[in-house]
Order: structure tokens, then C-alpha cells, then sequence
């Protein structure tokens, strides 16, 4: 069950950053693309599977954020996420502050994928 979980994980997770990418070269082109419903849904669909799966994941090896330094700290990247994200796609009220955001967001990303691989919430004292 553990392999499933993780590999559902790890999927949604890829797919979830993958398409934020490409919402995020729309918003960056323009593109009509970031009003279909499709576009507006898919997000949302594969999230919850992430975050189903995440929670799942944390109860089948009882690994708790706050009991474990390195989940804490995705927990607090995952929350940057989020809000960059949203500044970048929708909330920023220029094209200078979505862009910014969306660099914030992907650095955030960046952040998480590297604690989920090390385990390890401090990637500047582990080099």
C-alpha cells in the first residue's frame, strides 16, 4: 500500500507542477487558454488527489508536520505555494507582480521537491 501511496503521490505531484507551469506560461503569453473551464477544474481534480494521497501517506507511516521538522517545513513551502501561486495566476495586478510571483511560487516548488528528496527542512547546511 505504502508504494501505491507514494507513487500516487509523486504522480500528482509532477502533474500538479507540470500544468502549474504551463497555466504560468499562459498567464505570462496572454493566453485565452487560463479561462476555459477545463483549465479552471483540472487544477483542483489533481490536488485534492495530491493532498489526499499526502495525508494518507503521513497517517501510513505516522509521520506528522510539526513532529517532524522536514513535513513541517513542506507544510509552510506548500502554504507559499499556494499564495504565490495564486498572486501569479490570478490575484497580482500587474503582469510585473504575477511574473514575480510566479518565480516565488516555482522557487517555493523548488523548495519542497528538494525536503521531500533529503528529508531535511535546512538545504544551505546540508551542501
Amino acid at each position: 500500500m505504502y508504494m501505491v501511496l507514494k507513487h500516487t503521490h509523486m504522480t500528482c505531484a509532477a502533474l500538479s507542477i507540470l500544468f502549474f507551469t504551463i497555466r504560468g506560461y499562459w498567464m505570462l503569453t496572454d493566453s485565452d487558454r487560463l479561462q476555459q473551464r477545463w483549465v479552471k477544474i483540472t487544477p483542483h481534480i489533481i490536488d485534492t488527489l495530491l493532498l489526499a494521497s499526502a495525508i494518507a501517506l503521513t497517517i501510513t507511516l505516522s509521520q506528522y508536520p510539526l513532529s517532524h521538522d522536514w513535513l513541517t517545513a513542506k507544510v509552510i513551502a506548500l502554504l507559499a505555494y499556494i499564495v504565490f501561486g495564486a498572486i501569479a495566476l490570478k490575484r497580482g495586478k500587474t503582469k510585473a507582480i504575477r511574473t514575480f510571483a510566479l518565480i516565488l511560487a516555482w522557487s517555493s516548488v523548488a523548495y519542497i521537491v528538494w525536503v521531500a528528496r533529503y528529508h531535511y527542512p535546512w538545504p544551505w547546511q546540508l551542501m
